[in-house]
């Protein structure tokens, strides 16, 4: 028998025994010799049309499910975001536009509760990848950058609609979400600044950050936004102003954060001065961080959502509700990806898990809030 031409996949050994079948019982079901299940078991051996057929025909699964053609692998220049270690790095990756973008999954971003697949390794001397994921399916994957956790719960609905389709989500201030999207990596960015006297604050933001690239606005979700307290709320924190007390511990977001950004405005409201807080200087990157800080006793309070809260048994003090965006350039709003997370926002199943979420609400979900 001929050796395979090309690199297949065979997945009869692992079907037939969980079929309970041996090797002999399969071959005279198929009507061939036990020696070619073998050699088609060990690599050795390329079935033709026929015996694939009766092969998933008695095995009670499709062709595709037995055998698959393995994917060279390619290596292809990329635009990294973010810090690669000197080693090389796993990435997240996806196509904008004409060039390859990868973010890296070092560190803390190899964590989601379980570790991430990569999509590719990046190889510090060339500057390249190794592809690890399908081409095509790279093609079909939009990348958000925003810090709204219910975006995984978006992911999660597109990839349910279309199982070729996906969402590579990232963590992003809403700054630094639509400052990736301006320079062209990521398909989709999510930003919740608080509307002032001036109107609409997520338009004005992605006006002047995006400039002359055309975009529309599309409203994701409502959550409630506030302080983050141990259960019970031992030290009976009603407000922002009880911030200053004296021995109250508490952690902040980075500049840029629109967390901190509606903070600095109650406490300007409040005439309370950062100084007189203890702990205003110390930062947390996100909102797991800050619950974090107070599950472990190492802060009374800490900026974050409601649902966060609840997810990590805390007891909850809210600012304000405030409006999560989805800022779309108008050139990629045809992308495969995108034109699924559009059609997603819109269904009954998606808007009553979003409503569903401790603080959330999903009456604007999918509207058009305004085009750039």
């Amino acid at each position: 028998m001929e050796p395979p031409a090309e690199r297949l996949i065979c997945n009869v050994k692992a079907i037939r025994k969980a079929r309970g079948l041996s090797q002999s019982e399969l071959a005279g079901l198929v009507g061939v010799q036990r020696q070619a299940i073998y050699d088609l078991e060990s690599g050795r051996y390329l079935p033709n049309t026929s015996v694939a057929l009766r092969l998933a025909k008695h095995l009670h699964c499709k062709v595709e499910d037995l055998f698959a053609v393995e994917e060279p692998d390619l290596t292809q220049p990329v635009t990294l975001v973010g810090a690669a270690s000197p080693a090389g790095s796993r990435l997240r990756l996806g196509r904008v536009r004409d060039r390859l973008v990868g973010f890296p999954l070092d560190g803390k971003e190899m964590l989601n509760d379980t570790l991430q697949a990569a999509d590719g390794f990046f190889n510090p001397e060339s500057g390249s990848i190794r592809l690890f994921q399908n081409e095509g399916r790279l093609g079909r994957t939009a990348i958000l950058l925003g810090c709204d956790p219910a975006f995984a719960i978006l992911a999660s609905h597109v990839e349910q609609r279309s199982r070729e389709t996906r969402v590579a989500c990232r963590f992003s201030s809403s700054f630094k979400a639509l400052e990736g999207l301006a320079s062209g990596v990521a398909h989709l960015a999510g930003t919740h600044l608080h509307n002032s006297r001036h109107g609409e604050a997520n338009l004005i933001l992605a006006q002047n950050s995006l400039q002359k690239t055309n975009a529309a606005v599309v409203a994701f979700s409502f959550f409630e936004e506030g302080l983050m307290v141990a259960p019970g709320n031992p030290h009976a924190i009603r407000n922002v102003i009880d911030l200053a007390r004296t021995g109250l511990r508490f952690v902040n977001r980075e500049e840029g954060a629109a967390l901190r950004i509606l903070l600095d405005e109650h406490l300007a409201r409040a005439g309370v001065r950062t100084e007189t807080i203890k702990g205003y200087n110390n930062l947390v990157t996100n909102h797991t961080q800050g619950a974090l800080t107070i599950s472990y006793g190492l802060a009374d309070a800490a900026l974050g959502l409601r649902a966060i809260a609840a997810a990590y048994g805390l007891d909850f003090v809210s600012m304000e509700a405030v409006r999560c965006d989805l800022v779309i350039p108008l050139d990629l709003m045809e992308h495969p990806a995108v034109k699924v997370i559009l059609d997603v926002l819109q269904t009954r199943a998606f808007r009553e898990e979003l409503a569903s979420l401790p603080g959330y609400e999903s009456s604007t979900t999918g509207k058009v809030i305004g085009r750039l």
